[in-house]
C-alpha cells in the first residue's frame, strides 16, 4: 500500500512510500528511523497523534517530528 511519509527530522522531506499491509506504526518508525527512540517523536498520522499498535492504512499520511533538538539550550 502507498503512503505519504514526511520527516521532519533535520532538512526534512517528504515522499510516497509503499510499505506491507498491516505494517503498524511502531514498525514503520524501526523501518526508518531504526538508530533512534520513538519517545524522541511525535509520531502523526493524518495531522493526528496516534497510538503505537496504529495499523497504518493506503494513502495514510505519516508525519515524523523531533521532540528534542539538538544543540538547543
Amino acid at each position: 500500500m502507498r503512503l505519504l511519509y514526511i520527516n521532519n527530522s533535520g532538512g526534512g522531506y517528504a515522499d510516497y512510500l509503499d510499505v506491507t499491509d498491516g505494517t503498524t506504526v511502531s514498525q514503520f518508525f524501526k523501518d526508518k528511523m531504526p538508530h533512534e527512540r520513538p519517545e524522541d517523536y511525535l509520531i502523526r498520522v493524518n495531522r493526528q497523534p496516534v497510538p503505537r499498535d496504529y495499523v497504518l492504512q493506503a494513502n495514510d499520511r505519516v508525519t515524523i517530528t523531533p521532540t528534542k533538538i539538538e544543540g538547543a539550550a
